[in-house]
């Protein structure tokens, strides 16, 4: 009936949407899933004809493809120089990163009703945006707010995944997650090849990586390395202790 109602009103409806169809579709400028029917069966393999939003890694360029992404405050504002929107910047990203077989996950989820569920799901930008904000965060977040974020994000995700988003402790987490983005600005460089996308660069004018007291060489005896001394003895005392009373107890 509904694709009749389509035709009717010169909507274009696809050849699999016509009869039972092989698979359900839900699109969004952020991804699209595959779900049912011929996905039903998790050991079988999704057909590449139905993939709309990436070429087969196979396929992709021989050649990879280097873009940049500038971040301000956590979010990002320009590719390759240029400012984008939101919307903007994810159908660029888009384009780009489908064109080089990035963005496909076949998974097995556990639905908040209790089933498990298998989806397809193409996300070539969004998996661009978390890469690149990842590495900018390396170099712009203290290892206390990183932890502290990477601790947090689970039950966040649970909470938008399960329908809670206008919910008071998602927008607690929100004010959270907000506040370590606070210095996540800077470019990152990133290359594209056959579904895969490596971090090849990264800078921010906040950054908190030091090369001198980085480097293996001489680091102007900023770092001393019989500090390490006491240290790894305050961190294994507890250790010893079990080990010591415990080995009386055998």
């Amino acid at each position: 009936m509904l694709c009749l109602l389509a035709e009717a009103a010169g909507i274009p409806v696809p050849s699999s949407k016509r009869g039972e169809p092989p698979f359900s579709m839900d699109a969004n400028l952020l991804h699209i899933s595959y779900e049912g029917n011929a996905l039903e069966d998790p050991w079988a393999e999704p057909d590449e004809s139905m993939f709309t939003r990436s070429v087969s890694p196979e396929d992709a360029p021989d050649k990879p493809t280097y873009i940049e992404i500038g971040f301000e405050k956590g979010d990002p504002v320009t590719l390759d120089g240029a400012q984008l929107s939101p919307a903007a910047m994810l159908t660029a990203l888009n384009k780009v990163a489908g064109e080089n077989g990035i963005g496909r996950i076949d998974i097995v989820e556990s639905r908040f009703v209790g089933m498990k569920s298998r989806g397809v799901y193409e996300t070539p930008g969004g998996t661009v945006l978390l890469t690149a904000r990842r590495a900018m965060e390396s170099i712009t977040l203290d290892r206390g707010e990183s932890h502290l974020k990477d601790d947090i994000m689970p039950k966040y995700a649970e909470l938008v995944y399960n329908g809670f988003w206008f919910s008071p402790e998602r927008e607690a987490l929100q004010a959270l997650v907000d506040k370590t983005q606070e210095f996540v600005t800077g470019t990152v460089r990133l290359k594209l090849y056959k579904g895969n996308v490596t971090v090849v660069g990264r800078k921010s004018p906040y950054s908190l990586y030091d090369p001198v007291i980085a480097s293996f060489e001489d680091d102007k005896g900023l770092y001393n390395q019989a500090d390490a001394g006491g240290f790894i003895k305050l961190q294994a005392l507890r250790l010893r202790t079990l080990g010591v009373n415990r080995h009386k107890m055998l």
